[in-house]
């Protein structure tokens, strides 16, 4: 394991350092109002006077107004004042942004339709991944190139700059945006600065105060040619996320069928168990959840965030800048589940289920009496932790009035890991008149027991199941740059540059050699000494009847008890090798750009005219089966190409601009979709085998915006944007049902599993399917109503509105005579929305913001012959008001996710529920103090 913690003490160390620099400058600090925001790499921007949200809008309007492509921005001061727990909940007010909520926080972000995987993001001007975690349901661990933003909080960073068209000076990699993330630096402000915040945050569900805390310093000396700064943000959340999970649904024919004695009114025993794998139609077949369950998880985390850099300005015509940003996220997260495990367990558990009784919708049996089920409670223990590191060093040199030189060298880490990843089962065999009830969108689950009674469980040797299964991913970037430009006259500047990125992406995890090889504890005192009651359902309005308290393991006592985590013995750990994987890139990218401006028609025009090229080599390596054995596979892929990029701006009047872009751009396959090997997974009745596919393309696109800007008066915009991507290829998720003995993989990949040879396994591979065009419209309005008479003149308005649109045929199989499945892109939704009214005056503000996304997919095909997994729409309401009490000191309240959303996943165009589960209200008061 490569070590990290070198380089986390040199960034510490350089932090440590910048305070003593700023504390040795003396004085007294005073406030100043006046900063400058620095469009970072590309865009120089004019200095500009911040008092208020109001002229932060302004600003960020200013960045947008003087670009030649299509950019959005957030400046520094709405960052601070939007109420946002991260950076990806800041970015969902920019227009056709939306972001992917997990366990109440925003975490990754999708533009114009296109999800996280095809979104660049630059740290500092450099690019960047970021790796955490999340439940199964959410996507567990981001194993791809999307950038996880809930590891940072919002207040580290002075803009945010979201660029939705391409010129050949940045980078490519790129289909929905390139994000920029610029941190604070001392050159921003002409003097010296201090800020100061607390704040106290409340969960109505966790029903607990975590506390939060920020400063930022800096300074310049020397004439100002030397300048300083350090931020730092600490802060704490306790978040819990309650509801049903479904696991998906099933055909009545999976995993041995139902027992013959099964009885569903207007169904013979051969329609319940329909075997769709066998040539049955699944729209026709009887369809019920695989294993209804009520989940808990609890979520603890401490996020600490440290920005520092010093700028150096020998000269007017030389910078040099070093700018280091170091993130520790550390959370557990604690699970407790209820599960009728028996519904998906083949062999004697599904085959010896009796059905007394049933409710059709449809094809779907959305109610069910049921004898003779496996019931299983479990508790489970995760540590989530996530370090990112980043340092860059940057000179800026003019040789002359006409030619400049910037370069930029580069390092940055991210680090995931979950050493602790802790499961245990208890179970409850055969229980007789279990009832699930889908009859309204939370699952009522009644189990006829008390559930809470130690006489009712009992762990079961080669049932129960005790599961270690830490893991760790690695991303580390070293990049370097070099851009010039030369004024060839007042009206064309002509920009070539080079660059150079390796990239390394790293996949460990490891297992105990049989989960299911647990101490025998008979029902009674000996699983009460074991166990704690677990209390479920606050708001969630169940039945009277349904279960909401119930006997879990308790993971400290079994821990203390039986000393799991020793590595020896019953408790030893391997190498799941399947999971192991090494993928390394290496990309050099070439450009030449000419800018230039001109008058033609009685109007002014400006844009960009260029080209790039690049080279990307790929080594990839991971275990595969190859023959009987399991070995190691290393796969080598090179490609490269040319893409040009044209971008141009005309000032119709002094207040409407039109911009008309064209591009071709491509996005890289995700990480872990690269290796060549493949794993083999089974937790409790869930079995499936995935592979990667080292040889996947790169996806490209042709690309077309048009866009009308309207800018009345300062901080006012109203904007229509047309864009149009034919895009040549997805890479497609192939999901397919398979005995596993038919997979030509070696028996031993099932040792210490409960499942066997000849049972049946979801098996997954990406693959390239046919492209598709995608295109939408963007409608941006941005309106201080100044032009009212008293009080109401001090409102505002943020709207804006998204529609995209694309339809994919979705493979199969790899027999390209096999149907396919049309659908929209994964990830894509057609509709989106979110606006926001303010009020401010001279002391007091207040704004309430609205942010809705429509449903979207999340896989196509899906398992179980469904036709797609994917989540309903959302509608999330926040709101903040704050008051100056000096002209230092502001007090904040801050209300989040105000209306409780649901997060509400489906499976099949029918909208089987998945899983529906909801994180509670977040109330924030804060204190901020500047000097």
């Amino acid at each position: 394991m490569r070590s990290k913690h070198g380089f986390q003490l040199a960034l510490k160390a350089g932090a440590s350092a910048l305070a003593v620099m700023m504390a040795s400058a003396g004085g007294a600090y005073a406030h100043s109002a006046e900063t400058s925001i620095q469009d970072e790499p590309a865009t120089q921007v004019d200095e500009i006077v911040v008092t208020g949200f109001r002229a932060s809008l302004a600003n960020a309007l200013n960045i947008k107004r003087k670009e030649n492509g299509v950019v959005d921005a957030i400046s520094a001061e709405d960052i601070a004042d939007f109420p946002d727990l991260n950076l990806a909940e800041s970015l969902q007010r920019i227009p056709g942004v939306a972001i992917t909520r997990r366990s109440g926080e925003g975490r990754q972000i999708s533009v114009r339709g296109l999800g996280s995987d095809y979104t660049r993001v630059r740290v500092n001007g450099m690019e960047a991944i970021a790796t955490s975690s999340g439940t199964s349901n959410s996507g567990g661990t981001n194993r791809g190139r999307g950038f996880d933003f809930n590891i940072f909080s919002s207040d580290l960073f002075s803009n945010l700059i979201v660029r939705k068209t391409a010129s050949a000076e940045v980078d490519e990699g790129s289909l929905g945006a390139t994000v920029d993330l610029n941190a604070q630096r001392p050159f921003d402000s002409t003097g010296p600065r201090l800020i100061m915040a607390a704040q106290g945050s409340y969960n109505d569900l966790a029903q607990t105060v975590t506390p939060g805390v920020s400063f930022l310093a800096s300074n310049r000396w020397m004439d100002g040619k030397l300048g300083a700064l350090l931020s730092v943000s600490y802060d704490e959340r306790h978040l819990i996320e309650e509801g049903s999970n479904i696991t998906r649904w099933t055909y009545g024919g999976s995993n041995g069928g139902w027992n013959s004695a099964s009885t569903v009114p207007g169904l013979t025993i051969g329609q319940i168990n329909q075997n769709v794998t066998q040539g049955g139609d699944p729209s026709l077949a009887m369809y019920h959840p695989r294993i209804p369950s009520y989940a808990s998880y609890d979520t603890e985390s401490q996020r600490l965030g440290v920005a520092g850099s010093v700028q150096f300005r020998p000269t007017d015509s030389t910078t040099f800048s070093i700018d280091a940003l170091y993130s520790d996220f550390q959370g557990t997260r604690s699970e407790s589940q209820l599960q009728a495990l028996g519904l998906s367990r083949p062999g004697a558990g599904k085959p010896q289920s009796i059905i007394r009784d049933g409710v059709l919708d449809g094809n779907n049996l959305v109610y069910a009496v049921i004898d003779n089920v496996d019931l299983r409670t479990q508790s489970s223990l995760n540590e989530l932790n996530t370090t990112f590191a980043q340092i860059t060093g940057t000179v800026d040199h003019q040789f002359s009035d006409r030619f400049r030189v910037k370069a930029m060298v580069g390092y940055s880490q991210s680090e995931y890991e979950d050493p602790i990843a802790t499961t245990v089962t208890f179970e409850r065999l055969d229980s007789d008149n279990f009832v699930y009830d889908f009859r309204q969108r939370m699952m009522q689950m009644n189990l006829n027991f008390d559930a809470t009674d130690p006489n009712a469980w009992a762990m079961v040797n080669g049932s129960s199941e005790v599961r270690l299964t830490p893991e760790r991913v690695e991303n580390d970037y070293v990049n370097l740059k070099f851009a010039s430009e030369y004024d060839f006259n007042d009206n064309l500047t002509f920009k070539v540059g080079a660059d150079w990125k390796k990239f390394g992406y790293t996949s460990e995890a490891w297992q105990r050699a049989s989960t299911t090889t647990v101490p025998g504890i008979a029902a009674g005192a000996s699983i009460a000494a074991l166990s704690r009651q677990f209390n479920f359902g606050k708001d969630l309005n169940l039945a009277s009847s349904s279960v909401t308290s119930w006997l879990a393991p308790d993971l400290g006592k079994f821990i203390d008890q039986y000393d799991i985590y020793s590595n020896t013995g019953l408790w030893a750990l391997r190498e799941n090798t399947g999971s192991r994987a090494e993928i390394n890139e290496e990309t050099l990218g070439l450009y030449a750009q000419a800018d230039f401006n001109f008058d033609a028609f009685g109007l002014p025009w400006r844009g960009d005219i260029g080209g790039r090229w690049f080279q990307t080599k790929q080594e990839s390596g991971g275990n595969a089966a190859v023959g009987a054995v399991v070995e190691w596979v290393v796969a080598d892929n090179k490609y490269d190409m040319f893409l040009p990029s044209a971008n141009i701006a005309v000032d119709l009047t002094d207040t409407l601009i039109a911009r008309a872009s064209a591009a071709q751009t491509i996005s890289r396959p995700g990480l872990g979709s690269l290796s060549p090997g493949g794993s083999v997974s089974v937790q409790g009745a869930n079995r499936s085998f995935s592979t990667g596919n080292p040889y996947l393309d790169p996806t490209k696109s042709t690309n077309l915006d048009l866009s009308l800007e309207w800018y009345p008066e300062s901080g006012s915009i109203l904007a229509v944007g047309l864009f149009y991507k034919d895009i040549d290829t997805f890479v497609q998720t192939l999901r397919t049902e398979a005995v596993y003995s038919t997979l030509g993989l070696p028996n031993s990949l099932l040792d210490g599993t409960v499942a066997t040879p000849d049972m049946v396994f979801a098996v997954s591979r990406p693959v390239n399917s046919d492209g598709g065009a995608l295109k939408g419209i963007e409608i941006n309005w941005q309106q201080p109503f100044t032009f009212l008479p008293g009080f109401w003149s001090d409102f505002g308005l943020l709207a804006n509105y998204t529609y995209v649109n694309s339809d994919i045929e979705y493979l199969t199989s790899t027999n390209p005579a096999d149907p396919t499945v049309n659908a929209t892109l994964i990830g894509l939704s057609k509709n989106a929305w979110n606006g926001t009214l303010y009020y401010e005056n001279d002391r007091f503000s207040a704004r309430v913001s609205v942010a809705y996304r429509d449903g979207y997919l999340t896989a196509v095909p899906g398992n179980d012959f469904n036709s797609w997994h994917g989540t309903n729409a959302t509608t999330n309401v926040d709101a903040q008001v704050s008051y100056n009490i000096t002209d230092q000191l502001k007090v904040s309240l801050e209300g989040l996710n105000l209306t409780d959303e649901y997060a509400d996943l489906y499976v099949d165009e029918s909208n089987r529920l998945n899983a529906y589960t909801h994180t509670g209200r977040q109330y924030v008061v804060g204190l901020r103090y500047t000097f």
